[in-house]
């Protein structure tokens, strides 16, 4: 797609949108995170965000600390996709091993199918605020307002108050500190910037720069110490500008080659400018880079020819008219008046705190909001807040699971746009994935994906040319999933200029899979495959990742057979193409069930080698998928909800997230929040005192323990809220599938469904008592409720309103 194309401009135009919905100031102040103590561990930090630039702020009373992120700062540089241009060789001795039943040498040959691991995210490094109070400080308040993305703290020292007041505008590109003392001259502090990577600070005119660059390549961490895990050179590498300018204060100002010093102020705005010279996935960021200086001077010079309450404003306006489009209301509840903290703790005892589970599923929003508005670079593992130089998992793009559940909740959560970034990397993953498929597996046609990629749009199988283990390092069904998301899209906005655009790539993702298809008992399986993640027991008892015909891999393909077979019709095109694709569809091996009454994982009806494992992939027919239903596959379904119950509910945080959605598709909506209360469940902060076996929940700054730290949770569980109130498969709309009993009473607004609807409803005592719908592209819509059916010829842009009887009023 050329960047003329609906995937560069939508995003330009998102700030025009007008706001809808706008929240009455009462309930506003239901959406704020808000302590009476500062943050110690990052778990506790009130992260903020433009989608490109992030902070994570501690709001310490003498010294604070600020993470700085830019969400195009990574290690690396453009990935050679030949790498390995021979790999492809192994493929038939696999086949091979496999046919005879040989697991055990099928997992020692699959390593030749391995390249090189993915970069990782970098932290730009850290602002420290250091102030000069005599005396300790009482009434200490922070918060985080997600209805204004603004965060704010207060404290006094001896009578004098303090206030900050913190912001990150996406419309004029900076960071900007609001500091207040209630007396003149009561304000003194000092500003210093710190970087783990390669910098130098120097006073520029008044302005104190911060110019670096990052490391051409950082081992993940999970690979522990070894020699030269970062490494550094002038000459390669992203570059990244820190500017930091007093904009207004009534005091004196020194600006040396390392500090800013603030002294004898009343007041004082702070503006902070960040660019980095990333130019896109195939461009050297040293040689083909982006002038980060120019652009970063230019930000801060607009920002310092603007009234500070004018950046506010459109800040404000900018992030409103993404937030405000969806409301959410679980009825009357008296107002818990604890710190976020200790609610969390009080509501992992089992008390009733709806305001709390309202709060994190728009935190869930706001996270998008802040970090997803640049095209080519979707959300990371981290969103875009992370401040190691090797950070957990490498902060990258995970893609057996993780970045999909990333955009889970951007379409039916009103936040479309959001997509965008995601779904234009895809793109550029896909011309990478065409080089990887040929030489890594032979394949000709189309493009794939793996379990690792990064900024770079890496798409080979990872595992360092052999020393990963397959469980995790030979998986190849990533082009498939990724696909999804582009019919996804369109699926809920209708737009088929988009779908002229996207569809080549969905047609590359399944000429790849018809390409890898084998026949076997006159089926089509993929050979070799496994399952994400997941180990098998043989009958004869050997432990292994590696076989055919893994469920997984038939799921994905079947849901991107089905996506492209529609996008066929409704464009009109690619008939024999379409033609393969339906006879291909046909000939796949069916799913089956286990001995236990489970959907089977495995080929055969084996073991899982840890029958409670975290992933769950071959239930994607059932969700995100839609070829998996409770009413068109009830046996299917059903293996499904016994495949979960075997599992049980312990797990990471992502998993939760999942589980969450997979219950709600099943229609068990108090299984479903039982899983939300659960990711729901406080984890104390650790300072990555890592632990990634334990079980998943929510630090104290609501941002989600894997452990550690992954955003995806916070997604996920975001996601499972709306599977709760409303489904949609395209065909038809249901409404409160798998309401909850503690959900007795609400409402909801500016929910989107499949088709090009926004729907608005409210409930009480568990029943629908009204629905408005609004059709945005004039389609026919299906209403389901409680087996009632409504079908409502619309128009585009009209909107209808009906009883909880599903009758127009």
């Amino acid at each position: 797609m050329k960047k003329t194309t609906i995937f560069y401009w939508v995003i330009a135009l998102s700030s025009l949108i007008t706001s809808c919905g706008l929240s009455t100031q009462d309930k506003k102040t239901k959406l704020k995170l808000w302590y009476n103590k500062p943050a110690e561990h990052f778990e506790q930090a009130l992260v903020l965000g433009n989608g490109k630039v992030g902070a994570s702020i501690y709001g310490g009373v003498k010294k604070d600390k600020i993470h700085l992120n830019d969400i195009t700062l990574w290690a690396g540089e453009p990935v050679d996709p030949y790498m390995s241009p021979e790999a492809y060789k192994a493929v038939p001795e696999v086949r091979e091993a496999l046919e005879k039943e040989d697991y055990k040498k099928a997992d020692k040959l699959v390593r030749q199918i391995q390249g090189k691991f993915s970069e990782s995210f970098a932290p730009l490094g850290t602002m420290y605020l250091n102030f000069q109070h005599k005396g300790d400080a009482s009434e200490y308040y922070r918060e985080l307002d997600i209805s204004n993305a603004v965060s704010k703290l207060t404290y006094k020292v001896g009578d004098i108050q303090y206030n900050r007041e913190y912001l990150v505008s996406n419309p004029d590109k900076l960071i900007m500190i609001k500091l207040s003392a209630s007396e003149k001259e009561a304000l003194n502090f000092d500003v210093k910037f710190e970087s783990l990577l390669k910098y130098a600070t120097a006073n520029e005119e008044g302005v104190l720069v911060a110019h670096g660059y990052a490391p051409y390549h950082a081992e993940p961490n999970y690979r522990g110490d070894m020699p030269n895990t970062v490494r550094f050179d002038k000459n390669r590498g992203t570059r990244f500008s820190n500017l930091i300018k007093v904009k207004e204060t009534d005091g004196e100002v020194v600006v040396t080659d390392s500090t800013i010093q603030v002294r004898g102020a009343k007041e004082a705005v702070l503006l902070l400018s960040i660019e980095t010279s990333f130019n896109g996935f195939d461009k050297d960021p040293a040689k083909e880079g982006k002038d980060n200086k120019g652009l970063a001077l230019k930000y801060l010079s607009e920002g310092l020819a603007k009234l500070t309450d004018a950046i506010e404003k459109t800040h404000l306006d900018d992030y409103h008219s993404f937030f405000n489009r969806l409301e959410l209301n679980l009825g009357t509840e008296t107002e818990i008046n604890l710190p976020t903290d200790e609610r969390l703790q009080r509501y992992a005892t089992g008390a009733q705190d709806k305001n709390l589970e309202i709060l994190y599923f728009q935190f869930g929003r706001y996270l998008l909001i802040s970090s997803s508005r640049t095209l080519g670079v979707p959300a990371n593992l981290q969103g875009l807040w992370n401040h190691y130089l090797r950070p957990p998992w490498s902060c990258n793009y995970t893609v057996n699971v993780n970045v999909e559940e990333n955009y889970w909740l951007a379409e039916n959560a009103n936040l479309s746009e959001l997509h965008l970034p995601m779904l234009s990397w895809i793109e550029n993953v896909s011309k990478t994935g065409e080089v990887t498929a040929k030489t890594f597996l032979g394949v000709q046609e189309g493009w794939m994906a793996c379990h690792n990629s990064d900024i770079w749009a890496m798409s080979n199988p990872v595992g360092d040319f052999g020393k990963g283990h397959p469980v995790w390092a030979n998986w190849y069904m990533g082009g498939a999933w990724l696909s999804t998301h582009l019919w996804e899209h369109y699926s809920f906005t209708q737009d088929k200029a988009f779908l002229q655009e996207a569809y080549p790539i969905m047609k590359g993702a399944a000429q790849f899979c018809l390409n890898w298809l084998i026949e076997k008992n006159r089926e089509l399986i993929t050979s070799p495959s496994s399952s994400p993640e997941n180990l098998y027991k043989t009958d004869k008892g050997y432990v292994g990742a590696t076989l055919y015909g893994a469920t997984a891999d038939l799921a994905f393909i079947r849901e991107l057979f089905e996506q492209c077979l529609k996008a066929t019709d409704v464009l009109g095109i690619d008939a024999d193409f379409k033609k393969e694709m339906e006879k291909a569809y046909s000939d796949l091996r069916p799913y089956q069930i286990g001995n236990k009454g489970n959907l089977q994982e495995w080929y055969h009806d084996w073991e899982d080698y840890d029958p409670q494992h975290r992933h769950q992939t071959h239930l994607f027919g059932l969700y995100p998928g839609h070829h998996i239903s409770t009413t068109k596959t009830p046996k299917l379904a059903e293996a499904s909800r016994r495949t979960l119950e075997i599992k049980g509910d312990e797990s990471t945080g992502w998993s939760k997230g999942w589980r969450i959605n997979l219950w709600a598709r099943l229609k068990d909506g108090n299984h479903a929040y039982k899983m939300y209360r659960e990711l729901l469940q406080y984890v104390d902060p650790s300072g990555l005192k890592t632990t990634y076996g334990a079980g998943g929940g929510t630090y104290p700054n609501l941002l989600d323990a894997h452990p550690p730290f992954q955003i995806d949770g916070n997604f996920g569980g975001a996601a499972g809220v709306i599977e709760m109130l409303v489904q949609s498969n395209g065909e038809s709309i249901e409404l409160l599938p798998a309401l909850p009993d503690a959900w007795k009473e609400g409402s909801v607004k500016g929910v989107c469904a499949r088709g090009g609807f926004d729907l608005d409803m409210e409930w009480k005592d568990g029943k629908l008592t009204k629905l408005t719908v609004l059709s945005k592209a004039g389609k026919k819509c299906s209403l389901l409720y409680q087996d009632k059916i409504s079908v409502l010829e619309t128009e585009a842009g009209m909107e209808y309103k009906l009883n909880g009887e599903l009758i127009i009023e």
